[in-house]
């Protein structure tokens, strides 16, 4: 807890056996709430994390990475978090940053805070491919010019909300791909909530989950999509309901039921 804020962890796992216990050992004494959603995997994640005391939700497919996220904040939200915090459980982001994230949030100046790979300049000390790095900087670059905000990078995976962002953001009209990601710091941006950033090291070593060159030239394509898509609705152009606060949103059921094994 952090300022009489109740604090949630959500894990959106898939095949991380190896790097959980390692995630889920560093996470600080802060978090109240500490929930992993499996995406199917194929190894023993789900039982891994049923070991360790984690509050474990098993999809019955593989969905993808984008309607992992929407099962943990909705699962986050019914359990009574303030505050959630998303830790990729492949130990890529260093979990102890997660009470400095909470903190930047409960102390009422931010409603959204990244951690930042590219603050502090480690992004490439930490490993991170140079064509990656690069496509960062980039598509960063062409999102705060349309986007009309200042953000060092917009594709972290480490990232916290207030209650109060995922009661409101339409996340159920968003991608289940990696995309997902990007478009609700685009519906964030529209909504009006104001984001942080802090800095944060990250590593790079074979055990930590990333995207191959393909589905990453998918992706930069899907960032490219959804800034397109955010200036069309501001300017009036076109209305999408990914911007319309009256969308779906993550507290009803969206699809079959979900194992709970804790």
């Amino acid at each position: 807890m952090v300022d009489g804020k109740r604090i949630a962890v959500v894990m959106p796992a898939y095949n991380a056996e190896r790097t959980l216990e390692k995630t889920v050992r560093g996470l600080p004494a802060t978090v109240d709430i500490r929930i992993l959603v499996d995406d199917s995997s194929k190894d023993n994640t789900a039982a891994l994390s049923e070991k360790l005391g984690v509050r474990t939700f098993i999809h019955d497919k593989n969905y993808g990475y984008g309607r992992n996220q929407q099962t943990c904040y909705r699962e986050a939200l019914n359990a009574g978090a303030d505050i959630v915090v998303m830790v990729h459980p492949d130990y890529q982001y260093t979990p102890s940053l997660v009470s400095a994230m909470a903190s930047m949030i409960a102390s009422g100046v931010y409603d959204v805070v990244l951690g930042s790979r590219i603050l502090g300049g480690g992004a490439l000390k930490g490993g991170m491919p140079f064509y990656k790095y690069v496509a960062n900087r980039l598509l960063t670059a062409f999102q705060n010019l349309f986007l009309g905000i200042k953000l060092s990078e917009y594709h972290t995976g480490f990232r916290a909300f207030s209650k109060e962002v995922l009661q409101t953001l339409p996340l159920l009209e968003n991608s289940d791909d990696f995309v997902f990601d990007n478009q609700v710091l685009a519906q964030s941006v529209m909504f009006g909530f104001r984001i942080g950033e802090i800095s944060c090291p990250t590593s790079y070593f074979k055990e930590a989950s990333s995207i191959n060159f393909r589905r990453s030239v998918r992706y930069g394509l899907g960032v490219l999509t959804t800034t397109a898509s955010f200036v069309a609705h501001k300017a009036g152009f076109a209305k999408l309901k990914r911007f319309d606060k009256t969308a779906r949103k993550v507290t009803p059921k969206y699809y079959s039921e979900i194992t709970q094994r804790s």
